[in-house]
């Protein structure tokens, strides 16, 4: 693996943790305020904490590490892919918050998950080579998340199927970002990502809800959480990792967030991990390592 893919391992592993925790800040944040409404504020303050740092990573990251790229470069393509990241964002991340109160957490974790499968399937359709491998890891994640998520009988009900489409918007989500990211300065395209998820959810929420000062007030630490690291940071990180990484290899990594979820909730809420959920975790840890596998082919030329 080169330096390029090992930094953006690296980031992708860090995106997935800070998701993962921040299941619970959205979990508090619920407590005061609706979907829309969470939604709404926490894409708009990460929209807004990008714009001091757009400067900084098009100077000393973009410069450095990119410099290939520059002739890429296209305000147009960049307001296009900002505007389908966003309303991908906007979809999978609404379907996911009413999706998780019509179901349990459970479930909606390891429906959630299925993006995984999703986009190796959604890859197919737009012609991406898929090395055998990731197929052998995406059925050991897929058992990993079976272990980790589900604790009773699965059936599917309404939260269950708003919670699959959430998945789908997510692959979708995912090869959007594989197709814009190495065309345009992916700070700038998380930052219009953002807005535009911001604006339209602003939209849904005057419509749809009756938000208060007071009770966004109320939970402003969830939301400064969420808005600031994992819009942010997070999505941005990915943006960027994902110019050199493989979407399949890119969607694993980041499934880790169920695993990571887990664990911010048995340090932070005092929830208890079972053997079979340890087991759980083990298995995706495990599928994750089979993707960053070099093939042999690429071995033999190294050497």
């Amino acid at each position: 693996m080169n330096k390029k893919k090992s930094i953006s391992t690296i980031m992708l592993v860090l995106t997935a943790i800070i998701w993962g925790s921040s299941f619970v800040a959205q979990s508090k944040g619920m407590d005061y305020i609706g979907p829309f409404t969470f939604n709404a504020v926490r894409n708009i303050i990460g929209g807004l904490v990008l714009i001091p740092f757009i400067y900084f990573f098009e100077k000393i990251y973009m410069n450095k590490v990119d410099k290939e790229n520059e002739e890429l470069k296209s305000n147009k393509k960049l307001i296009i892919g900002g505007v389908f990241c966003g309303l991908a964002l906007f979809l999978g991340s609404t379907f996911q918050q009413f999706g998780i109160m019509c179901t349990t957490a459970g479930k909606s974790g390891f429906i959630t998950a299925l993006y995984i499968v999703i986009v190796p399937i959604l890859g197919i359709f737009i012609k991406k080579k898929i090395p055998f491998k990731v197929f052998i890891s995406v059925v050991i994640a897929m058992c990993g998340f079976y272990l980790l998520c589900i604790n009773e009988g699965f059936s599917i009900n309404k939260g269950d199927l708003l919670t699959l489409v959430c998945a789908v918007f997510f692959s979708v989500h995912i090869l959007v970002i594989d197709y814009f990211s190495p065309q345009v300065d992916g700070v700038k395209l998380s930052c219009i990502q953002f807005f535009v998820c911001g604006i339209i959810s602003l939209i849904c929420m005057f419509i749809f809800e009756n938000p208060t000062i007071s009770n966004i007030l109320s939970a402003w630490l969830p939301i400064l959480y969420a808005g600031v690291l994992s819009c942010g940071v997070a999505y941005t990180m990915q943006i960027i990792a994902q110019k050199n990484t493989e979407p399949v290899i890119a969607s694993l990594i980041l499934s880790l967030e169920s695993v990571f979820a887990v664990i911010a909730g048995w340090i932070f809420l005092h929830q208890s991990l079972s053997p079979k959920e340890m087991c759980g975790c083990i298995l995706v840890f495990i599928a994750i390592i089979i993707t960053q596998i070099p093939e042999r082919k690429k071995i033999i030329k190294n050497i």
